[in-house]
């Protein structure tokens, strides 16, 4: 499935896009936050504001569809061997060596702020999450193993009590039923604009909560990536169904770009980090917001499927590599960020700095240190021996 190979290479590496843009979003020094360019920038906030919007929806569609892929081709005891090399072991690995770095960097961003004689840190809200634990980035590691182990649940039960399979073929049709119809995105976008709209608390401009700082997963976090997970999952039971959004990607293009104005009409293209409080306006933001999730999903599916569907040596080793990227570029995007944020130059200029001196050590790292290496068949499933790499990039040329 190169397409969706595709996708999923563009959701992880569009992260580090995010990341990168974060420091440059117009008042983000007003919040307290020593990572603060001077240099802000409203073209890097709207970009971070569409790529939040819709990555890890994205992301976790692709996660449930090669996830009853792997599944169904290896069984359920390599399966979840599979997940505890490939998703259990880096989020423990990477977790020691990004965390520290991160640390580091708040550090030496405090100290360029307030020099040695720092403010004293805010008491912890008195209703702060449940278990509270510094996922970092990696917590989408983590939602995924809980994903993983609740589908293998809801499918034993099935199992058990659908032995005539009249359940799954009911289930079957409905989602073919669902894709096809008109309707498909407003009942997808249901259950999380209920949870938005009813949350006076919701920090609307950001979009869903990320659900990094707590060992149990805010209730929005988890709506929607569990009906990101599921929708992937099903869909793969029938594969044909992707071809409707490689038939409708203009059309979910338009309605995308369409609703994401929409959205800036409520709270407009400069972060608004106060919360939405009249209950008409955050009800109708938050059916422009959740809408917007599915449509640009679909549209980039589309997009992919339409495009990208043939065999590439390089699209394959860029979505090869950026799992090992996004997994260590969170210290490096902000160290570069504390470097650079009291500089005098312009954002156009410190954002793709920023950029390549992540990037581009990432990629080497990847192509020396892990791709041919034990680390490889540790995160891509095999190692790719070096000479067999510079062949396929001689022919891709």
């Amino acid at each position: 499935m190169h397409a969706l190979d595709a996708v999923r290479g563009f959701a992880l590496l569009a992260g580090v896009v995010l990341h990168a843009a974060m420091s440059f979003l117009p008042g983000f020094a007003a919040t307290g936050m020593p990572i603060a360019d001077n240099s802000p920038s409203v073209t890097l906030g709207v970009a971070f504001f569409v790529i939040h919007m819709f990555r890890m929806s994205l992301f976790f569609f692709i996660a449930g569809f090669f996830g009853r892929l792997l599944l169904e081709r290896d069984g359920v005891k390599a399966f979840v061997k599979n997940r505890m090399v490939r998703i259990l072991l880096p989020l423990i690995a990477f977790w020691f060596i990004v965390f520290p770095g991160i640390v580091a960097a708040f550090i030496w961003a405090v100290i360029k702020v307030y020099g040695l004689n720092p403010p004293a840190a805010p008491p912890p809200p008195a209703n702060g999450p449940w278990l509270p634990f510094p996922l970092t980035h990696l917590w989408f590691l983590y939602v995924l193993l809980w994903l993983y182990a609740a589908t293998l649940l809801v499918r034993w039960l099935f199992l058990k009590i659908d032995r005539n399979g009249k359940l799954n073929s009911a289930v079957d049709w409905s989602v073919r039923a669902l894709l096809r119809g008109p309707l498909a995105t407003p009942l997808l976008a249901g259950p999380l604009f209920l949870c938005l709209s009813l949350s006076p608390e919701w920090p609307a401009w950001f979009g869903i909560p990320t659900p990094d700082n707590s060992l149990i997963p805010n209730l929005a976090a988890t709506i929607a990536f569990t009906t990101a997970f599921t929708l992937g999952w099903l869909v793969h039971r029938q594969v044909d169904l992707i071809k409707t959004w490689e038939a409708r990607w203009w059309l979910h293009l338009s309605l995308a770009v369409m609703l994401t104005l929409g959205c800036f009409w409520f709270v407009s293209v400069n972060p608004m980090y106060a919360k939405i409080v009249e209950d008409w306006r955050r009800v109708v933001y938050a059916a422009c917001y959740t809408l917007a999730i599915w449509n640009w999903s679909f549209a980039i599916l589309g997009m992919a499927l339409k495009f990208c569907s043939g065999v590439s040596p390089l699209r394959r080793y860029v979505a090869d590599a950026s799992y090992w990227v996004y997994l260590l570029h969170m210290p490096l995007v902000f160290l570069l960020q504390v470097a650079v944020q009291d500089s005098p130059w312009h954002w156009s200029l410190k954002f793709p700095l920023i950029l390549t001196f992540t990037l581009v050590p990432l990629f080497v790292s990847y192509h020396f240190l892990v791709r041919p290496t034990v680390i490889g068949g540790w995160l891509n499933g095999r190692r790719y021996p070096r000479r067999t790499v510079e062949v396929a990039q001689l022919k891709e040329a």
